[in-house]
């Protein structure tokens, strides 16, 4: 037994986080750690680590018991995690990066930079990874970076490796090359306890799995004798229905029209496309393919050069995002947590954020508008907080998405752009966020959908436009929208625009 926790209780200023949570890892072996946002997975692996100290319960590493853990002994006692986005230093190159994590620490210690070099490359092809050690971590991609920091683990000595939604932010090719990594660690000894939401990876990948629930264990088992809909039942404790296609409202307005859309900076060219009222478009297309930077065009992030954009039927100049919220235009971007929200600040106060003028007075807010604004979006989207007075950041991943829904909401857009609303969030917020987006379609919104995750955009996508290197190829519509459709478009195996 590498490790286990036994009867781990957790408590928070009015928040009981983790309540008699027990877990066990054997060598060699992948255990699955799923549930909701919220059930108290980070909870606990936060006192796997030793960031934080548990109320009481007992761990096991390695035959030795301890009350609690600091990092410095979970380090040495061979424990290692790694998050979505790796903790390395941007201007630092990868082997100085290893050496931080790997290399004995001295004031006066003389370094050997080409033993340094070596044994950076030597990390890196026990992982797989072919990267120029002299590389800035800057310089990597979001893949590269998590092999950097695998790396690293194992430069320690890690026993007990912990992998934190390690695929959420990676393109397919990327993340099966992860996942093949896990399995070759696995047979090498390590014991890897692997968090994540997308819980088709775990079949055919981890062995166990534990399921977490409002802090507590409801179940743990070997994986093979479940399947996805038993896991999905025991993390949110009931029955979810799979989400229909929505059905488009039928409003002729065209809310947005597009012709011949350029931006440099976007490396964007010739794009168009039309979005009506009620109408829900999925982007489609792999990573670095123009979405997200087609969006920020839109929305005047990063204004277009070239073509025309019609809102409402009225050409307009958008040249940064002040303009766009004047024409009713809103943006839910990528990352929450960096541009969709300010965590810092309560959901009352992020929620009037695009509309200071609607809750002032001679230039000084009003505190109890920016409430009265406030609590009805919050009821209308079922925001989970324990008060709309608290951080952002003390919120589950999928309220942190309905906080950043709510602030665009109040400005009350005609034409919603979402980028990535659902991404690293759980199966029952899922649920939830999908539910929000039929519902505003339905009351006439024209919302632009960019989603990598193709199931949810073919069932919530009225139409499904495919951009391929920067341009946009097709628009098809729903009943031509089938999976291997998209893909052969997006892989440039199909020409032609539809619908």
């Amino acid at each position: 037994m590498l490790l286990r926790a036994a009867d781990i209780h957790k408590s928070y200023p009015g928040v009981q986080a983790l309540k008699g949570v027990s877990l066990e890892l054997q060598a060699s072996e992948v255990h699955a750690l799923v549930g909701e946002n919220g059930a108290g997975k980070s909870t606990l692996i936060r006192i796997l680590t030793g960031a934080e100290t548990p109320d009481s319960g007992s761990l096991d590493i390695g035959g030795e018991t301890f009350a609690a853990l600091d990092p410095e002994l979970a380090r040495r006692l061979g424990i290692a995690v790694i998050y979505q986005q790796p903790a390395l230093f941007p201007t630092l190159s990868v082997a100085e990066n290893l050496a931080l994590r790997c290399e004995p620490s001295g004031l006066w210690r003389r370094v050997d930079w080409r033993a340094r070099r070596e044994r950076a490359r030597s990390l890196l092809e026990r992982v797989g990874a072919h990267i120029d050690v002299e590389r800035t971590a800057a310089s990597l991609s979001a893949a590269e970076q998590q092999l950097v920091a695998i790396a690293a683990a194992l430069g320690v000595q890690a026993r007990v490796l912990i992998l934190d939604e390690p695929t959420a932010c990676l393109p397919e090719h990327d993340a099966e090359r992860l996942l093949d990594l896990v399995r070759t660690l696995r047979s090498q000894g390590v014991g890897l306890i692997y968090i994540t939401h997308r819980l088709e990876e775990l079949f055919g990948l981890a062995d166990r799995v534990t399921v977490l629930r409002d802090g507590e264990s409801v179940a743990s088992a070997a994986l093979a004798d479940v399947d996805i809909g038993t896991l999905i039942r025991w993390m949110v404790g009931r029955e979810l229905l799979a989400t229909p296609r929505t059905e488009s409202s039928g409003r002729p307005e065209v809310a947005l029209s597009v012709s011949g859309l350029g931006c440099r900076a976007g490396g964007l060219s010739e794009v168009s496309f039309e979005l009506r009222e009620g109408e829900i478009l999925g982007l489609a297309g792999l990573v670095g393919a123009g979405r997200s930077e087609l969006a920020r065009a839109l929305f005047g992030l990063t204004p277009a050069e070239a073509g025309e954009i019609r809102l409402g039927g009225e050409t307009v100049t958008i040249r940064e995002p002040r303009d766009a919220v004047a024409h009713g235009m809103a943006y839910v971007p990528e990352d929450r947590r960096r541009h969709g929200v300010v965590g810092a600040m309560s959901t009352v106060v992020n929620t009037s954020l695009a509309v200071l003028e609607r809750v002032s007075r001679n230039g000084f807010l009003q505190p109890a508008r920016e409430r009265a604004l406030a609590e009805p979006l919050a009821r209308q989207l079922d925001l989970r907080a324990a008060s709309l007075e608290a951080p952002v950041a003390n919120l589950s991943g999928g309220n942190q998405q309905k906080v950043a829904l709510a602030r665009w909401l109040a400005a009350e857009p005609r034409v919603l752009i979402v980028d990535e609303p659902t991404q690293g969030i759980d199966v029952g917020a899922k649920a939830e966020i999908h539910r929000i987006l039929g519902e505003l379609a339905a009351a006439g919104k024209a919302i632009l959908l960019i989603s990598s995750d193709l199931p949810e955009l073919l069932a919530l996508s009225d139409r499904v436009a495919v951009m391929r290197e920067r341009r946009l190829v097709a628009i098809l519509p729903r009943a031509e929208a089938m999976q291997e459709a998209v893909l052969a478009l997006a892989l440039g195996h199909r020409e032609g625009v539809a619908g």
